[in-house]
Order: C-alpha cells, then sequence, then structure tokens
C-alpha cells in the first residue's frame, strides 16, 4: 500500500531576537499551512488551524495592562473621548425637554457634540482593526479593517433607514461612496505622491476593484432606466403604485446578486486559483507590494487579540446610541440652517463620518510639513493608500443591498431607484476613479483632479432639489406619511 507523505512546505523563516530582549520570539507565519488528512500521520492532527497559529503564536505575549496603555497612547484623537459623555447628556436633556430644548442645550449643540464624540469612537475602532489584521492575516485582515472602518457610515444608515428617512437615507448612501472614492483618495494621492513621480497600487486588486466598481454602479442605473421607460405609462395613483412593486422587485434582485458577487470577490482575494496564492504576493507584483506584505509579517501587534476583541466590541456598542444620537437631531438642524436636504445627505453628513480620519490626514500633513522646514528627511511611501475605495466597493456593493433585503423583510420601499443627479455623479466618479487607477498608478495631480471633481459635485449639489416623483416611489409599507 501506497504511504501518502504531507506535500512539503518552505522552511518558516526566523525572526532575529530582541536587543536585551529575554522574550521568545515566535516564528513568522509559514507560506503554507498543511492540511493533512486524518490518515497521513499522528503528527498531523496536532498541527494547528491557520487562525489558531496567528492567534497563539503571533509574536510575543502582550499582557492586559500593557494593551490598555496602547490603546490610550495610540492616538492624539483619544483626548476628544470627554465628548461622549457631553453628547449623551446633552441628548438626554433635550428628549425630556422636547418642547424647550434651547433652554437646556440646542439640537445644534446635540449635533456637534455627538459629531465631536465619534471622532475618538472612529479612531480606535480602526486601530482596533488593524491591530486584529496582524492576528488574521493580511486578506482576512483587510476585510476586517474595512469592515469596521465603514461602521460609523453603516450605523448612521441603519439609524436612517429605520427612522424611515428614506429620501435622506439614499443621498447619505452615495454621498459616503463618492467621499470615499473621490475625496478621501484624492487627498491620499496628494499627501502621499507630494515627493514622488507616481504611487503604486497593487494591479490584481485594483482590476478586480474596476469590475466590481463598475458592476455596482450599474445596478443603481437598471432600475432607473425601468423608471424613466414607464413613466410615460403613470397617469393615476394605481399606475404609481404598480410602478413601485416593479422597482421594488428588480431592486431586491439585484440586492442578492450583488451580496453574491461581493462574498465571491472576498473568496477570490482571500484565495486565489493556484498553490498557497493566499499566502504571498503574486509573482509580477511590484516590489513595493511584496515588500509591504513582508513588513506586514515582521510587524509585531500591540495589543492581546481578546483585548482587541472586546475593544472592538466596546466601541461599536459607544457608536450605535452615538449615531442615534447624531440622527435625531439631523432634521432640526438642517432646517434651522436651512441647508437642502439634497446637499446635507450628499455631502455634509459624509464628511462628518470622515472627520477623524480628515484630523488625522490633516495631522499628518502637518508633521511632514513642520520635519520639512527642519530639514528632516521623510521616506516617502511608494506604495499609495487606497483602501477607501476598497470601502465604496463594499459599501455599494454589501451595505446598500443590505438595507434593500432588510426593507423588504420590514416592509419597507428601500430600492436602488436614486435620484436621477445622484446617479449621473455617480457614474462619472467611478469611470473618473478607474481612469486614474487603470495602470495601478498614481500621483499628486490625478489626486487634485479627484478633489476638484467632488468639490465640483458638491456646489452642484447645494442648487439641486431632489425628484419629488422618484421620492414618492418612497413611501408606502411601514413608511406612511
Amino acid at each position: 500500500m501506497r504511504i501518502l507523505e504531507p506535500p512539503q512546505t518552505a522552511p518558516i523563516p526566523e525572526r532575529a531576537p530582541d536587543n536585551a530582549s529575554g522574550d521568545i520570539e515566535q516564528p513568522l507565519l509559514p507560506q503554507t499551512i498543511r492540511d493533512f488528512s486524518s490518515s497521513d500521520s499522528d503528527a498531523s492532527k496536532n498541527t494547528p488551524t491557520w487562525l489558531e497559529y496567528r492567534f497563539t503564536t503571533r509574536g510575543k505575549y502582550i499582557g492586559v495592562w500593557k494593551s490598555i496603555k496602547a490603546i490610550i497612547f495610540s492616538s492624539w484623537l483619544n483626548v476628544l473621548v470627554v465628548f461622549i459623555p457631553l453628547s449623551w447628556v446633552a441628548h438626554f436633556l433635550n428628549h425630556e425637554n422636547a418642547e424647550h430644548p434651547k433652554h437646556f442645550y440646542p439640537f445644534s449643540v446635540t449635533f456637534s457634540l455627538s459629531l465631536l464624540a465619534l471622532i475618538p469612537l472612529e479612531g480606535l475602532i480602526e486601530y482596533g482593526g488593524e491591530q486584529m489584521s496582524l492576528y488574521c492575516g493580511k486578506d482576512l485582515g483587510d476585510l476586517i479593517v474595512v469592515t469596521l472602518s465603514n461602521a460609523v457610515e453603516a450605523v448612521l444608515a441603519i439609524v436612517l433607514f429605520t427612522k424611515c428617512e428614506l429620501r435622506l437615507l439614499q443621498s447619505t448612501l452615495v454621498g459616503v461612496t463618492l467621499l470615499h472614492l473621490l475625496f478621501v483618495p484624492g487627498i491620499t494621492f496628494i499627501v502621499g505622491g507630494a515627493k514622488l513621480v507616481y504611487q503604486e497600487l497593487n494591479p490584481h486588486i485594483a482590476q478586480l476593484n474596476h469590475t466590481l466598481l463598475i458592476t455596482g454602479v450599474l445596478a443603481m442605473v437598471l432600475p432607473f432606466a425601468l423608471y424613466t421607460t414607464l413613466q410615460e405609462e403613470v397617469t393615476s395613483s394605481s399606475d404609481v403604485n404598480l410602478l413601485q412593486g416593479k422597482v421594488l422587485m428588480i431592486s431586491r434582485g439585484l440586492a442578492v446578486i450583488l451580496h453574491y458577487l461581493y462574498i465571491l470577490s472576498r473568496i477570490f482575494l482571500h484565495n486565489p486559483p493556484g498553490d498557497n496564492n493566499s499566502f504571498r504576493a503574486l509573482p509580477d507584483a511590484p516590489a513595493a507590494i511584496v515588500e509591504h506584505e513582508q513588513d506586514l509579517l515582521k510587524r509585531e501587534p500591540e495589543l492581546n487579540p481578546w483585548v482587541c476583541i472586546v475593544l472592538l466590541v466596546v466601541i461599536i456598542g459607544f457608536i450605535a446610541p452615538t449615531t442615534q444620537f447624531l440622527a435625531d437631531s439631523v432634521d432640526i438642524v438642517r432646517a434651522e440652517g436651512r441647508i437642502p436636504e439634497e446637499w446635507f445627505g450628499l455631502v455634509l453628513l459624509p464628511l462628518a463620518t470622515y472627520s477623524a480620519d480628515g484630523l488625522l490626514a490633516m495631522g499628518h500633513f502637518l508633521r511632514s510639513i513642520v520635519r520639512h522646514f527642519r530639514g528632516q528627511k521623510i521616506q516617502p511611501l511608494i506604495l499609495a493608500k487606497a483602501r477607501s475605495i476598497d470601502m465604496a466597493i463594499q459599501f455599494n456593493l454589501f451595505w446598500v443591498p443590505s438595507l434593500v433585503v432588510t426593507g423588504w423583510c420590514n416592509s419597507k420601499p428601500m430600492s436602488l431607484l436614486f435620484d436621477r443627479f445622484e446617479v449621473i455623479v455617480l457614474v462619472g466618479a467611478c469611470f473618473l476613479v478607474n481612469y486614474v487607477t487603470a495602470d495601478a498608478k498614481t500621483n499628486w495631480a490625478e489626486g487634485a483632479t479627484m478633489v476638484a471633481f467632488y468639490i465640483m459635485i458638491a456646489l452642484t449639489a447645494w442648487f439641486y432639489a431632489s425628484d419629488p416623483e422618484i421620492s414618492q416611489l418612497l413611501v408606502g409599507g411601514s413608511c406612511q406619511v
């Protein structure tokens, strides 16, 4: 009988010991994880799974107290946590004195305090996600970081959904997508590429992102195309209900397909075809990407994995009510400031959710200027940071369809039929982003172009009023006027 031998694996690289440290270093993650059957050998039975290996052998043991200290000093934005209890107090005082809120805290103050309270929470959840990614590996870690980075926007969308603010919700969904497609990567390309001719992107991920992005946007074009075709046949309220039913059925079918597509794309990125491709960069990947992945393997986490999990759970627990309080004051703040609803959802609310990353980027930019005038050399990053594009794709292919499916289950007429202005600018943004990243290289001039187009959209949106006929299709079911 032929004896099966376990497959050969690449040798496990060893890490140099710490200076004057008695801690025993653990080896880096091997390039392949052996997956023996139970009949191969007795030793294979004790082989840890991939996730067990990362959690039990990733670097030195980190104590709870050391993890807490790392959390406290992870960012200067943590000083803003004092606004969390202040925003909660302002909300409950207004809730108890709804008829005379200005005697306590005006709703504009509650809105501002809640916004400031979300800034450190966003920073902490992103920090926790990055630390967790060191235990889960690059591909799964990237998915965790992207999902957690979308947490505030997702919670805000859920709150608006439960309040039946579907028109404002749709504007906010498009605004968040535009923000992560144009403004955020544009600022990143400007700051990161200021001293380089170009920065590099991962060509394999960029190519897949092009396809996913255009597919997600075209899924919004299809209901709009149906609506414009059948709109001329609408002559009575019964025709409106019939048209609404058709749009909802198509939207729900498209939402399921988009979910399926996003899951398949994550499987492909996590485990691409070929032997052991999920644990290394592809052979034709740029040198900067290979070096970046090697640095990730060498990088030591700062948090204990279990402390990190507790941190993420606690932060999400704080984000949910704080975002709820922010949304409760939205209508009054918008009315008092006489802000157009389209601009409020398309520009202001998404920018509010970006405030933490914006402050961090501003701080990094100011530090770079100070170092430049002091004559200190700054090593520019060859690999461009384009995670925000992944966030936009996840938001468009996962969170938006999730709201449509949830509306299906709760009899709310949430559909993929968006306002014509929103559909047009989203298609334009999609083509601009795909054109900029087509060669998997970016520069500061292209980043400036993306930011300029975002400002053009914001300027135009101020003078645009939503289409009342499309807004009428968002009323019905459990969202009656």
